[in-house]
């Protein structure tokens, strides 16, 4: 006799069959896409590198591009870029270290005692990436930046002139702030505030902050001030702690203290 299609088992079995054949499906696409998904998140960050250091051209792939784009690491103990010894110790390749990784590795990060920016852990190795003149000289500089808003934790990068003061650009390509308000942070005509802003004072701090409300021209400190984000009092704190850490003294101000001294070559 034969069995009823309709009984539980079968039911069970017919179940459990779909199931399988869409898990080996799903996982060979994951597995297949994997590759394009590395290179799209690849060319994202070179794109947002290039973005902040006005170097978009539409006339032109973001590949070819940044293929004048000299990435280096910067040891953060020495405020020196790393050597080949130190680069082969840690099992860094430049060209595919990603410091948002080793920032969680502890054999790659040291817990920060002072925090502002209330990131935790800092990798003890950055990537940094220069622009160069024909003479060799560094034209303009990219560095990485990240820290705490109200709800997130904001990655961007930072571009300066070569004067290693002077602000060509600024945003976040990762941040996850309230629409609206913190969100702003990636509202074009916010970000091109930041434009010729000067990061240090005369006694070479970094000051460059986001003023409360809206920059007063009359003040002195203007040119290291930029507007605040409208009800969004947190987050703009974040911004502000977090670009004054990462160029201070226990971020990059002493690798560029370096260049300067060393004349940017």
């Amino acid at each position: 006799m034969a069995s009823n299609n309709d009984s539980i088992k079968k039911t069970i079995i017919v179940a459990l069959s779909l199931c399988l054949v869409c898990s080996i499906f799903v996982a060979a696409a994951a597995v297949g896409l994997k590759p394009i998904q590395k290179t799209n998140q690849d060319l994202d960050r070179k794109r947002n590198i290039l973005s902040a250091a006005g170097m978009l051209d539409a006339s032109k792939s973001v590949d070819e591009i940044f293929a004048t784009v000299d990435t280096r690491i910067v040891s953060m103990a020495t405020g020196q870029f790393a050597t080949d010894a130190e680069l082969e110790q840690a099992g860094i390749n430049p060209q595919t270290y990603n410091q948002q990784a080793a920032a969680k590795d502890p054999a790659l990060s040291e817990a920060l005692v002072n925090d502002p920016a209330s990131i935790k852990r800092r990798a003890k190795f950055a990537s940094v990436y220069l622009v160069k003149a024909a003479d060799d000289s560094i034209e303009r500089i990219i560095l990485p930046v990240h820290g705490y808003g109200l709800w997130s934790t904001m990655y961007g990068f930072i571009a300066l002139e070569n004067d290693f003061d002077t602000i060509i650009g600024f945003g976040f390509y990762d941040q996850g702030e309230t629409p609206g308000l913190g969100g702003e942070v990636d509202n074009p005509n916010w970000k091109a505030l930041w434009e010729g802003k000067k990061v240090y004072n005369d006694q070479g701090d970094a000051v460059i902050q986001l003023a409360k409300g809206g920059v007063d021209s009359a003040d002195p400190q203007a040119i290291h001030k930029v507007d605040g984000l409208s009800g969004a009092t947190l987050t703009s704190r974040g911004v502000t702690n977090l670009v004054q850490y990462w160029l201070g003294e226990e971020g990059f101000a002493p690798f560029l203290s370096t260049l300067r001294s060393e004349g940017a070559q």
